[in-house]
């Protein structure tokens, strides 16, 4: 191997280096955004599974008359 052929291999090494300095902060912010997604649809999905029940009708049938209790008269 001559000197030629050695600097264009440190050359080359050199520049995938940057290379991988300049986009790996755009790859693990790509990653972080997907396991956010994840999380969010997961937590989406439990909570719609975890919906309670809806209460049963605060007012009487129509028709019926209020209950009133001693505190009310």
């Amino acid at each position: 191997m001559n000197t030629t052929q050695r600097e264009a291999l440190i050359s080359m090494v050199a520049v995938l280096g940057l290379f991988v300095l300049m986009t790996a902060p755009a790859v693990i912010g790509i990653l972080r955004d997907r396991r956010l997604d994840r999380q969010v649809r997961r937590a989406a999905a439990t909570a719609a599974a975890e919906l309670p029940a809806p209460p049963a009708a605060a007012r009487p049938a129509h028709g019926t008359s209020p209950r009133r209790t001693a505190r009310a008269a």
